[in-house]
């Protein structure tokens, strides 16, 4: 495995002062969206009553836990963050924000959001969140990342939790169908990231990050997107074929599993960058697309 940690220091420059933008950047705003996207569904499918002030401090938990893992797996990571094009620009890597005070920062959101969720909404979903935080942090970033190309696929756990907290949130507990979202999301994750995987698998051999490109090559990880799209279909069905949605979704669930089902193939013949990157931005419509076809399924059979 490549020594990044000389690399990282020579290629961090002299701490400047750090800006509002930066300590915002250090949450990743962009995984954040999808991340409160499903747990807000989660919430609104959820049985029950919740007062809209408490529904978006709960959804306001959700979005600052997540915000806490992705600083401090910002601070974790900085060292392989430094020689990868994708990541060098961060703003630990740059100097912007001194490693002490993003872990700092990160862990004053965890606490935070675990003790809101808490006080305000009850300790069920407060379990949930920092499940979510604590999963993400030791054992995705700290114990799988850098040992096992499997990493995204049991550290991808951690993205799938926010419709169980959403759901907990409102009733208390957790019941069978916002367990059937979370496994969609679970099962959506190695197809997405290891698409990006095989367009960015040089970051992650200078970082010496064992990601499936780099371990099992190229043809076998594209098998495996394909692998898991096929597993992903029949899981995304399941809450309609299990009576907690209707025609509506599963409809809208087939036709995009299909498209996804196509783009893996597309993935293994093409065999190029292009193709992955196709199907990496795909995965995001499709996970946006699958979700809130769920809220308008139960929006028109509440009509």
């Amino acid at each position: 495995m490549t020594d990044v940690s000389s690399e990282a220091a020579v290629a961090t420059p002299a701490t400047q002062v750090a800006g509002v933008g930066d300590f915002v950047e250090l949450m990743k705003p962009r995984v954040m969206s999808l991340v409160v996207f499903t747990g807000l569904v989660g919430l609104l499918v959820a049985p029950g009553n919740l007062h809209p002030f408490l529904a978006a401090v709960a959804l306001l938990c959700i979005a600052v836990g997540a915000g806490a893992s992705g600083a401090i797996n910002m601070w974790y990571d900085r060292d392989i963050d430094a020689v990868m094009r994708r990541t060098k620009s961060r703003p630990i890597v740059t100097g912007r924000v001194p490693a002490e005070e993003a872990l700092a920062f990160g862990v004053a959101l965890a606490i935070g959001s675990v003790l809101v969720m808490g006080l305000a909404l009850n300790y069920a979903a407060a379990a949930l969140l920092a499940l979510t935080i604590a999963f993400y942090v030791f054992v995705y970033t700290a114990w799988l990342k850098r040992r096992t190309p499997q990493n995204i696929v049991i550290g991808g756990a951690a993205g799938a939790f926010p419709p169980m907290i959403g759901w907990a949130a409102v009733t208390g507990d957790v019941s069978l169908f916002p367990v059937l979202l979370f496994a969609i999301i679970f099962f959506w994750t190695p197809p997405h990231f290891w698409a990006l995987a095989l367009y960015r698998s040089g970051d992650y051999e200078r970082a010496g990050v064992p990601m499936m490109p780099n371990v099992a090559g190229a043809r076998e990880t594209q098998r495996q997107i394909l692998l898991y799209t096929l597993v992903l279909v029949p899981v995304t069905l399941a809450p309609w074929l299990l009576g907690f949605l209707g025609g509506i979704y599963a409809t809208v669930a087939i036709v995009l599993g299909a498209l996804f089902v196509a783009g893996a193939l597309r993935v293994m013949r093409q065999q190029n960058d292009r193709a992955a990157m196709r199907l990496f931005g795909f995965s995001i419509l499709y996970l946006f697309l699958v979700f809130a076809a769920v809220l308008v399924d139960r929006g028109v059979a509440a009509l």
